[in-house]
């Protein structure tokens, strides 16, 4: 039987993840209160955030900015996602 969590991105209880997808205490907050569902819809809008913006998740800077809208997108709240160089 799968994992279920009350899922704050859809609103709505459903399968949870296998294993924590990100390290910290943001990984262990994605683990306990997004779905899969919700998980795999963040993986492809990062795809989305770093092909327009051109970011390169080793750098520093756009790890920082892509675990802000991650946060953002994923909890809500926040301000809007601003590109390198702006």
């Amino acid at each position: 039987m799968s994992r279920m969590v009350q899922c704050v991105k859809l609103g709505k209880e459903a399968e949870g993840l296998e294993r924590q997808p990100y390290p910290g205490e943001m990984g262990k907050r994605i683990f306990e209160n997004i779905s899969a569902e919700a998980w795999r819809m963040w993986l492809g809008q990062q795809t989305k955030l770093i092909n327009e913006y051109r970011l390169t998740p080793i750098d520093p800077k756009h790890r920082q900015m892509l675990e802000k809208e991650m946060e953002r997108f994923l909890f809500g709240g926040g301000g809007e996602f601003t590109p390198p160089g702006n």
